[in-house]
């Protein structure tokens, strides 16, 4: 995902500390935050991938005038995507992991934005679906003055073919 401005505000950082179940004063307490080595009020692990609610294309956002697929009335209708090729190679794709790499602390008043790029591919022997294909993307997040704050990798991985049992 790609976001031009993601601004880093107290009250989205509590209430993702809270829908995470962390209860850390130093998400959401500013004056005990300042007694901190930070400082100042941070952002938890992985609070970053909170960016996306900023991109007006996520595939998961729906669209305005839109019904959401998650309203439960009927089938998600998520439905793999097409290669160019017009072939969707086999048996989809998934999520298989994600890094974080913090070169500096997510603090609130910065603005982050985002630059996507692709990383590492590699292929590994299946046992039921064929051939197992791995690829990386990879977000750098950098501060309002153009720092590097944050390198988040995703690795995705997608069968050569349906699995079978």
């Amino acid at each position: 995902m790609a976001v031009d401005k993601f601004p880093i505000e107290a009250g989205h950082i509590m209430m993702f500390a809270r829908a995470i179940g962390d209860a850390n004063e130093l998400y959401y307490n500013a004056e005990y935050a300042r007694a901190t080595e930070p400082g100042c009020t941070i952002a938890p692990p992985t609070f970053v991938q909170a960016s996306a609610q900023f991109d007006a294309n996520y595939f998961l956002r729906p669209k305005i005038g839109q019904e959401w697929f998650g309203s439960a009335k009927q089938a998600t209708g998520i439905t793999g995507k097409k290669e160019s090729s017009g072939n969707s190679g086999g048996g989809g794709g998934l999520h298989a992991e994600q890094h974080y790499v913090y070169h500096h602390q997510v603090k609130v008043g910065d603005v982050l934005s985002t630059t996507v790029k692709p990383g590492k591919s590699w292929e590994k022997e299946g046992r039921r679906g064929g051939k197992l294909m791995f690829s990386e993307t990879i977000t750098e997040y950098r501060d309002q003055n153009g720092k590097l704050i944050v390198t988040a990798t995703g690795v995705g991985v997608r069968t050569e073919r349906p699995a079978t049992s």
